[in-house]
């Protein structure tokens, strides 16, 4: 059966999460019925990652075998043309034809992800349920210095939801970034191989506490080498999070 790589890119809003669910709507669902429609077969499609209720996406990766052999264009055509005649906000922006050993979450080598926080007084509207609104000023140079203890190898045990399947707490994180944008909107810049269940959220909330000053870059320290849950900072909103990009060996 051939192997497609696909681009995919959503607003994750009206969705719980990426993975297919019983009783409510999700990315994975919306895809393998469009999917399935065109190509009258069953279809199971594979994520790099698996977003949660409300994260957005601009880079997933999916892979997907059909038993018969479409040009990757037709792939792209006749599933864009199936989601939006559902109305759903889901796109497959580039598809390939990849060998069979190709695994859209096992293969990747790493991966980014991008949170953006609106730092200013007055409420949302086109950024409403895109990012996370701030109204009091956040100190972003004292964020980013304190992002830096979470750089590198370490027990990730506090940073992690209670719920992650993961065998192991420990991770290497790459690169966390924090910066101003413009005026107005801050991001987080996280790149590592795997990141576990919530941790960039987990991340953007502790940072968040040292951003408005109730937290200095040692009591993030001490909350990461408690490898306590509780020591966390508050979860911050799925809405500010999106999977920009995934990559793989060439």
């Amino acid at each position: 059966m051939p192997r497609y790589k696909i681009k995919i890119e959503y607003d994750g809003t009206p969705y719980y999460g990426w993975q297919r669910q019983d009783n409510f709507p999700s990315v994975q669902q919306s895809i393998e019925e469009a999917m399935q429609k065109f190509a009258q077969h069953e279809v199971t499609v594979f994520a790099a990652g698996r977003t949660d209720t409300g994260v957005h996406a601009l880079g997933q990766v999916i892979h997907v075998d059909l038993e018969r052999d479409w040009k990757p264009e037709k792939v792209q055509e006749a599933t864009n043309g199936l989601l939006k005649l559902a109305g759903h906000p889901v796109s497959a922006i580039d598809v390939t034809k990849v060998d069979s050993e190709f695994d859209a979450r096992f293969s990747a080598v790493q991966r980014y992800y991008r949170y953006r926080i609106i730092n200013r007084i007055a409420p949302l509207t086109v950024d409403l349920k895109r990012a996370w609104w701030i109204r009091f000023p956040l100190d972003v140079d004292a964020m980013n210095d304190a992002a830096q203890e979470l750089v590198g190898h370490h027990d990730f045990t506090t940073f992690r939801s209670t719920d992650c399947q993961a065998k192991s707490p420990m991770r290497t994180v790459d690169v966390l970034r924090v910066s101003r944008v413009d005026e107005a909107e801050i991001e987080i810049i996280a790149e590592a191989r795997s990141f576990l269940h919530n941790q960039i959220r987990s991340f953007a909330g502790s940072l968040k506490l040292v951003g408005d000053g109730k937290w200095t870059r040692q009591d993030l320290v001490a909350a990461r080498d408690s490898l306590d849950r509780k020591r966390c900072g508050p979860v911050a909103p799925a809405c500010g999070l999106y999977l920009t990009r995934v990559d793989y060996p060439v």
